[in-house]
C-alpha cells in the first residue's frame, strides 16, 4: 500500500533535515575526539566473548539504551541520524506509514547488559529518536556476559573491554568468585593484574611444592591480596576523589605508588598505609583525628599500630626507643622501621653507621620482631616526617624537650609532633609493659584522640585506666568527666577518675608517681604558639619531667 503523498514528501523533508544534523554531529565528532558512530554488535560479540543467548519476550525498552546494530551501524550516528542517501525513501516511507497510525511489528534487538543492539527495525530507531519519544516495543534476545555494559560505552571503551573478557577467559576468576568486579578504565591494566596473578602461582608452587593452576593462582590472588586493599579503599572513601575511576583502578595505582616508596624508602610497606599516604596527599591527615578515622573501620579486626617508626641516633641512650617500640611490636604483631640519619650522602656507608643497622637488626631478631633499618642522610625532622606518613606510630626518645620561652620555637622535638602525621610515642628513660595509663583529659579535639587511644590499650592490652582531668569552672568540668564516662561505658571500660583542684601540672606529676602509672596518654599541642612562648603548656611541662613514656596523639 503505497503512504499518503503529503505525509510522504513531509518525511522526504524530515530525512533531509536529519542527514543535516547526521552531518553535523559526525563533524562536532571529529573536533571533540568522541566517536559518534554505532557500536557493531559483531565486533562486540567477538571482543567480550558473547555466546549464550536467551528469549526475554516483548516489551518496551528505552531508546538511549540503544547503542548499536547487527550489519548496519555504519547506516547511522549514535543517535540513530540517517547517514546513507541511499535510505531516504525507505526512511520516509516508514515514518510516513507510523505517522498513519499502521501496525508496525516491535522491532528486534539484542540485550547485552544494560544495552541494545538492533537486529531488525533500524529506521523505526531511527524515527522514533527524532520524534522525541523515550522508548519502543522490542522483542528481546538478552546475551548474557560477565562484562559491563552500559549506554554510555563507546567504540574506544571496547578496547578496554576486550581486554578486560581476554583475563576472565584466562583466569576463570568468575567460576569461583562470581560477583567479581575488576573493571578498568583504561586500556594495558589487565596485563598488570596478570603479573601479579603469575607472581601468586610461582610463590604457591615453591610453598606447596606442587602445581597450581591459573584459576586456584588467581582466586588466591583475589581473596589475600586484591581484596584487603580494596576494602581499604571503599572504606575509607578514597573514591571520591578520584569520581572516574575504578576500585581496580585505584588498587593498580596503590600497588604502584607502594613498589614506588618501598624503592625509594629501603623497607616494606602495607598496603594500607600506602593507601592512607594517597590520601595525605591531598591534605586529609592535617586535620585533628584523620589518623584516628582512617583506622576506626579495621579497629576491632585488626591491630592499631602494625607500623612502628623508630628513628635512632646511635648514641646507648637512643636504644631505649628501639626496647619501647619491640614491646608494642610484640603485642600488636607490628614492624618496626628503624631509621638512622647522617649528616652527609657520605657517611651513609661509614662503619658508625653500619654498626648501628647491625645492632639494630640484631635487636629485632633477639625479640623475635619484623624490623629493618635504613640509613638516610639530610636534616633529621623532616626525614622522620616524611617517613611518618608511611608507619602508624613514631617512638622517639626525649631529647631536648622544649624548655619554655623562646626555646619552645626551636626544639627538635616539638618540630616532630607538629610536622609528623602519626602519634609519637617519648620515651625518656627505660620502656614499660603499660600496665597502668593515664588519660590527661581537658575536652579538646585532640583530648578526644587521646580517649581513642587510651580506650584501644584499655581493650586490647587490658590495660589499667586512670582519667586525669583538670578544668576550671564545676560544671565544665563535669560535662567533660560525663562525656568521658558515656565513652568508656559505651566499650565496656572501667577507669578510675581523678579531678585537679589546684596546681594541675604539679598535682599531674604526684598522680603518676603514686599511683605507678606506666604510660600516660594525651593530646598534641592545641594553644597557641604565642601562648606556649609565655605561658607554656601541659604537654612542654610532661615532656621534660616525665619518668614514663607519653603517648601524644594527633
Amino acid at each position: 500500500m503505497s503512504p499518503n503523498p503529503i505525509q510522504f514528501h513531509a518525511a522526504i523533508q524530515d530525512f533531509q533535515s536529519a542527514r543535516k544534523k547526521a552531518a553535523v554531529q559526525e563533524i562536532l565528532a571529529r573536533i571533540t575526539g568522541k566517536s559518534a558512530q554505532l557500536l557493531s554488535y559483531d565486533d562486540v560479540a567477538e571482543k567480550l566473548k558473547l555466546h549464550i543467548r536467551t528469549e526475554r519476550g516483548t516489551k518496551d525498552i528505552p531508546l538511549d539504551a540503544i547503542v548499536g546494530s547487527v550489519g548496519r551501524y555504519t547506516d547511522f550516528t549514535r543517535t540513530f541520524l540517517p547517514r546513507r542517501v541511499e535510505d531516504r525513501e525507505r526512511w520516509a516511507r516508514v515514518k510516513a506509514a507510523m505517522e498513519e497510525g499502521l501496525g508496525l511489528p516491535p522491532i528486534e534487538v539484542y540485550k547485552v547488559g544494560e544495552a541494545y543492539f538492533v537486529i531488525d527495525g533500524n529506521h523505526r530507531v531511527s524515527i522514533a529518536r527524532q520524534e522525541g519519544f523515550s522508548s519502543i516495543q522490542a522483542r528481546v534476545i538478552e546475551v548474557r556476559t560477565n562484562i559491563s555494559l552500559t549506554p554510555q560505552t563507546r567504540h574506544e571503551d571496547l578496547i578496554v573491554k576486550a581486554e578486560y573478557a581476554d583475563f576472565l577467559d584466562a583466569t576463570r576468576i568468575m567460576d569461583s568468585r562470581p560477583n567479581v568486579d575488576l573493571s578498568v578504565s583504561a586500556c594495558c591494566q589487565y596485563e598488570k593484574l596478570m603479573d601479579q596473578i603469575l607472581v601468586s602461582q610461582y610463590l604457591l608452587q615453591e610453598e606447596g611444592k606442587q602445581d597450581v593452576s591459573l584459576q586456584d593462582a588467581a582466586a588466591n590472588w583475589y581473596d589475600i591480596i586484591y581484596i584487603p586493599l580494596a576494602e581499604t579503599i571503599r572504606d575509607r572513601g578514597l573514591l571520591r576523589w578520584f569520581p572516574d575511576r575504578t576500585i581496580t583502578d585505584l588498587y593498580l595505582w596503590i600497588s604502584e605508588n607502594r613498589s614506588a616508596l618501598e624503592k625509594e624508602l629501603g623497607w616494606e610497606i602495607q598496603s594500607d598505609i600506602a593507601a592512607t599516604d594517597l590520601i595525605l596527599e591531598r591534605n586529609v591527615q592535617s586535620e585533628p583525628g584523620s589518623w584516628r578515622k582512617a583506622r576506626t573501620s579495621s579497629r576491632y579486626t585488626d591491630h592499631l599500630f602494625n607500623d612502628i617508626l623508630v628513628p635512632l641516633s646511635g648514641d646507648e641512650a637512643s636504644w631505649t626507643s628501639l626496647d619501647q617500640a619491640i614491646i608494642v611490636a610484640q603485642h600488636e604483631n607490628a614492624r618496626i622501621h628503624g631509621l638512622h640519619i647522617v649528616d652527609s650522602k657520605e657517611k651513609m656507608g661509614s662503619p658508625a653507621a653500619l654498626a648501628v643497622q647491625t645492632q639494630f637488626n640484631q635487636r629485632c631478631i633477639d625479640a623475635s620482631v619484623d624490623g629493618k633499618l635504613v640509613i638516610e642522610s639530610g636534616d633529621i625532622t623532616k626525614k622522620i616526617s616524611e617517613r611518618a606518613t608511611m608507619t602508624d606510630l613514631i617512638t622517639l626518645k626525649i631529647e631536648h624537650p622544649p624548655r619554655g620561652g623562646l626555646s619552645t620555637i626551636t626544639s627538635p622535638f616539638r618540630a616532630i609532633i607538629t610536622n609528623s602525621p602519626s602519634p609519637v610515642l617519648g620515651v625518656p628513660g627505660s620502656a614499660t609493659e603499660f600496665k597502668r595509663t593515664l588519660l590527661a583529659y581537658d575536652g579538646s579535639p585532640l583530648a578526644k584522640e587521646a580517649l581513642f587511644v587510651a580506650t584501644y590499650f584499655a581493650e586490647m592490652w587490658q590495660t589499667e585506666l586512670i582519667v586525669y582531668t583538670a578544668l576550671d569552672g564545676s560544671k565544665v568540668k563535669a560535662d567533660v568527666q560525663a562525656y568521658v564516662r558515656r565513652y568508656l561505658d559505651i566499650h565496656e571500660v572501667e577507669a578510675e577518675y581523678i579531678v585537679a583542684e589546684q596546681g594541675a601540672m604539679d598535682q599531674l606529676k604526684h598522680t603518676i608517681e603514686e599511683h605507678k602509672v606506666d604510660l600516660v596518654i594525651m593530646g598534641s599541642y592545641g594553644v597557641s604558639m604565642l601562648r606556649r612562648v609565655f605561658v607554656g603548656s601541659a604537654l612542654d611541662y610532661m615532656l621534660r619531667e616525665s619518668q614514663v613514656p607519653i603517648f601524644i596523639c594527633r
